[in-house]
């Protein structure tokens, strides 16, 4: 009877240690995937804002190539270009 106790115990005792250990793994699994699940939505957010960004670029750049109005336009404000007879006054912020 005492060894069928002791035999049972050290069975209970395994189980739980193989349950326990099993739960640790489990839980950290878990907070791993919840870590990388809010990286991976972090990077979709990314990509869109870049896919965005990309899509205004091309916007400009193709009215740069057939917008000769909007290359002057680009042209005098960015570097500051001037008409012949014309001024241009620049204001610190």
């Amino acid at each position: 009877m005492n060894f069928r106790r002791l035999i049972l115990g050290l069975y209970l005792a395994l189980f739980l240690g193989v349950a326990g250990t099993s739960a640790y793994y489990f839980l950290q699994t878990q907070r791993e995937y919840d870590r990388l699940k809010r990286l991976h939505q972090e990077s979709q957010e990314k990509l869109t804002e870049a896919r965005e960004k990309l899509r205004e670029q091309e916007r400009i750049l193709e009215r740069l190539r057939t917008d000769p109005a909007y290359v002057e336009k680009v042209i005098r404000r960015r570097m500051f270009y001037a008409k012949p007879d014309e001024y241009i006054f620049r204001f610190e912020d």
